[in-house]
C-alpha cells in the first residue's frame, strides 16, 4: 500500500465524504424525475411545501444510497470504479454509513408524509425498502435480472412527485415509472458491457458475467424496443404532446439505432476499438432519459398559452 493511501485512509472524513455516500450522482437524476412528476401533476401545490417535498425525496435518495454502500462495501473494495467510495477507502466506518441510512430513512419519509400526503409517504418508504433489501441485499448477488427488477427502485420518484400533489397513482405517473424501468437495462447492461471484468473480479452476476456479451447485446435490443414504445405510449397521455412526440421519435430511433449497432457487433469488433460504440450508447443513454422528462416539462410549461399538449 502506498504511502499517500495510508495518508487518505487516516485523513478525518469530511462534509464531502458523507455527501458521497448519499449518491449525488444518482440523486440528481431522483430529484430531476420527482420534480418533473410533481410539476406534470394535475392540480396545485403550494410552492414551499412542493420544494420541501423534493428535499425530502432527495434525502430518501441519499438514504437508499448509504445504505446501499453499507451493505456492497465488500463488493465496492473489489471493483475499479467503486473502490475510491468512502467506506472501501477507508474514510468511514460501516456502521456510520448504517446509522446515517437509517436516520435520513425515518427523516424523509415522515417528514413527506407530513408535509403532503400518506401515498407519498408511503411510495417513498417503500422505495427505499425495495432497494436496499429487494434489490441491493438480495437481487444484486443472486441473478442475472438484478437490473431489470431492481431498476423499479429508481422508476418510484416521479410517482411520488406526482403523488405529492395528487394524492393518488394514474395512469400518466404509472408510464413515467415505466419509462426509467424500461430504460434501466440497457443503460446498465451497455456499461456492464465494457467493465466486465469489474463484476467478474466482485462475484455480481452480471448478465455479461453468467451469459456472457453476444446475450446481453440480444437483451439490450429486446429492451430497447420496449422502451420506444413506452416513450410512445406516455407521449400520448395528458402530459404529453406534440412537442415531447417529435423529441421523442428523434431519440428513440436514434436509441434503437444504437442497440442494433451493439447487437451487430462480435467481441472482437469491440475489443478492436475499445467498446467504442458501446461506450457512445452508454453516454446517449445518460442523455436520453433527461431529454425525455425534460421535454414533459416543456409541454406542461406551453399549456397556459394554449400550446402544450394535445388540446
Amino acid at each position: 500500500m502506498s504511502d499517500t493511501t495510508i495518508l487518505d485512509q487516516d485523513r478525518d472524513a469530511g462534509f464531502g465524504d458523507y455527501f458521497a455516500l448519499l449518491k449525488p450522482r444518482v440523486m440528481s437524476l431522483v430529484v430531476f424525475t420527482a420534480f418533473v412528476g410533481l410539476l406534470v401533476a394535475p392540480g396545485a401545490i403550494n410552492p414551499f411545501v412542493g420544494l420541501c417535498a423534493i428535499l425530502f425525496i432527495a434525502v430518501g435518495g441519499g438514504a437508499s444510497g448509504a445504505l446501499n454502500m453499507w451493505w456492497d462495501a465488500d463488493i465496492d473494495a473489489k471493483m475499479r470504479r467503486t473502490v475510491k467510495r468512502p467506506i472501501p477507502a477507508g474514510k468511514i466506518e460501516p456502521g456510520e454509513a448504517l446509522g446515517l441510512g437509517i436516520a435520513l430513512t425515518g427523516f424523509s419519509v415522515i417528514m413527506l408524509f407530513l408535509a403532503t400526503n400518506w401515498v407519498a409517504g408511503a411510495l417513498l418508504a417503500f422505495t427505499i425498502f425495495f432497494y436496499v433489501v429487494i434489490y441491493t441485499m438480495w437481487l444484486k448477488r443472486w441473478t442475472p435480472q438484478n437490473i431489470v427488477i431492481g431498476g423499479a427502485a429508481g422508476a418510484f420518484p416521479p410517482m411520488i412527485g406526482w403523488a405529492a400533489v395528487t394524492g393518488d397513482i394514474a395512469l400518466e405517473s404509472i408510464l413515467m415509472f415505466a419509462l426509467t424501468f424500461a430504460w434501466t437495462p440497457p443503460h446498465f447492461w451497455s456499461l456492464a458491457l465494457f467493465v466486465k471484468s469489474d463484476y467478474k473480479d466482485a462475484d455480481v452476476p452480471m448478465l455479461t458475467v453468467t451469459h456472457g456479451r453476444r446475450v446481453t447485446r440480444n437483451h439490450i435490443l429486446v429492451y430497447t424496443f420496449a422502451l420506444a414504445a413506452v416513450a410512445i405510449g406516455l407521449g400520448l397521455t395528458s402530459i404529453g404532446g406534440p412537442a415531447y412526440m417529435a423529441v421523442a421519435v428523434v431519440m428513440n430511433l436514434w436509441f434503437i439505432k444504437g442497440a442494433i449497432d451493439i447487437w451487430r457487433r462480435t467481441d472482437a469488433d469491440s475489443e478492436a476499438d475499445s467498446h467504442l460504440v458501446e461506450r457512445k450508447f452508454f453516454k446517449f443513454s445518460l442523455l436520453y432519459l433527461f431529454v425525455h422528462f425534460g421535454m414533459l416539462l416543456v409541454e406542461t410549461s406551453l399549456t397556459p398559452f394554449g400550446l402544450g399538449g394535445w388540446s
